[in-house]
């Protein structure tokens, strides 16, 4: 990443924002005192120069996995930076947009005498504008910075699913769903304790996790083993994979390496007792009657996620039972497969979006920028008799914090 041309396209658009930025800066200091405009001026150019520097070198500087937080947290707070210049960078080329507009239309509609031209082409910024781009901007780092606090603050959503179809043995069953732990990411383990002492206390009648246990690699699951093999279930704990848990983010020495690493992960899931669905089912039996759990690989529609899922393979042996539920990973799986060939299968349990950590969630109002990739993003959605969730995940990834989308527990009644 850090030699790719797209690495050094990026320290050039933060060179050239931090310039423009500036213009803005220089606008907004003009009417204080000499001495605090040039403090202005020096302090600007010294967290713009700094962000760049850190940002270059910080991919060569190596942190011991117990200092792995502060590495995220310098990248996330230069991320903030960016991100809120970029914002209020929206704001100022509206007030250029403007002023264009204006010099070109006296130009070409007003009076040519030398004296107006050059009284148009004195057109000066709008302080408004300015101001609100530097509020908009400054809200957003505020947010940001204020979402790290947010990541281990585990919240427990209940929904009931009601379904005509459902064998009257299962009536009142009772899952908790959980999705993209991140083992990886974490850098508090009694924070994260607290959130399966939430689940326990839930006594759920099965347990099933959809995916991306870990970032990268399988030893990131080390350190939280004892906390995750506490998570049981009379009918059982259920896994599968996602996109993360492949080890295709990691440049490895060699195939086998890569392979290894899974066999890893998979045993993994086995030690904490939890059982890992490749591409298959399981029937699961309560007074005689039935009902069917299929888990399949990663399978995603879009390009750049793999396609490791096989759901007619999972699916095949299922045809007679009358109730099913699918867990796979990713939720674009259900529009482009899941609805179309399988109209039968009645739930479908997803995670991998996160709600992409950030966004707006009111009562009859939700919105997140991660809704322009997924339509279907987080919570609950149906079509026909058809329903699909998505858990909002449990941990976390990239940036270390969350802003409006907060980490979930799921609880699910089947009615």
């Amino acid at each position: 990443m850090r030699n790719s041309p797209f690495w050094w396209i990026l320290i050039g658009v933060m060179v050239l924002l931090d310039i423009y930025v500036f213009q803005v800066v220089k606008l907004l200091s003009h009417s204080v005192g000499a001495k605090p405009r040039l403090f202005i001026y020096i302090l600007y150019w010294v967290i713009s120069v700094a962000a760049i520097i850190i940002l270059i070198i910080l991919p060569y500087l190596h942190f011991e996995h117990q200092s792995k937080f502060i590495k995220t947290t310098i990248f996330a707070i230069i991320a903030g930076i960016f991100f809120a210049k970029l914002v209020a960078s929206v704001f100022f080329f509206v007030d250029d947009l403007r002023r264009g507009i204006q010099w070109v239309a006296g130009k070409l509609f007003f009076a040519r005498t030398e004296g107006e031209i050059q009284q148009g082409e004195g057109i000066s910024r709008s302080v408004f504008l300015s101001w609100t781009g530097v509020a908009f901007g400054g809200g957003l780092f505020s947010s940001l910075i204020f979402g790290f606090g947010n990541k281990y603050r585990y919240q427990v959503r209940r929904q009931q699913l009601s379904y005509p179809n459902l064998p009257p043995a299962f009536k009142g069953l009772k899952i908790v769903q959980i999705a993209d732990i991140h083992s990886g990411s974490f850098t508090d383990k009694k924070a994260v304790a607290k959130g399966i002492e939430k689940i326990l206390k839930e006594k759920p009648d099965l347990v099933l996790f959809v995916g991306d246990l870990v970032n990268n690699v399988a030893d990131e699951m080390q350190e939280y083993m004892d906390v995750f093999n506490k998570i049981k279930a009379p009918m059982g704990v259920f896994s599968t994979l996602g996109n993360h848990d492949y080890g295709d983010y990691v440049n490895w020495d060699s195939p086998e390496e890569k392979r290894i690493n899974l066999e890893r992960l998979k045993q993994i899931h086995a030690d904490l007792g939890w059982r890992l669905l490749m591409n298959e089912h399981i029937v699961l039996e309560r007074e005689n009657e039935k009902i069917a759990l299929l888990g399949v690989e990663n399978w995603s529609a879009k390009a750049r996620f793999p396609k490791y899922g096989d759901l007619k393979k999972a699916y095949t042996g299922s045809e007679q039972i009358s109730f099913k539920i699918l867990m796979s990973h990713d939720p674009s799986h259900w529009d482009a497969e899941v609805r179309t060939l399988y109209p039968d299968i009645d739930l479908m349990l997803s995670g991998h979006t996160h709600g992409m950590q950030f966004g707006v969630e009111i009562p009859g109002f939700k919105w997140s920028p991660v809704q322009y990739v997924y339509k279907e993003w987080a919570g609950l959605y149906e079509a026909g008799n058809q329903k699909l969730y998505i858990n909002r995940g449990y941990g976390f990834i990239g940036y270390p914090g969350r802003v409006g989308i907060l980490p979930e527990i799921t609880v699910l009644e089947l009615v």
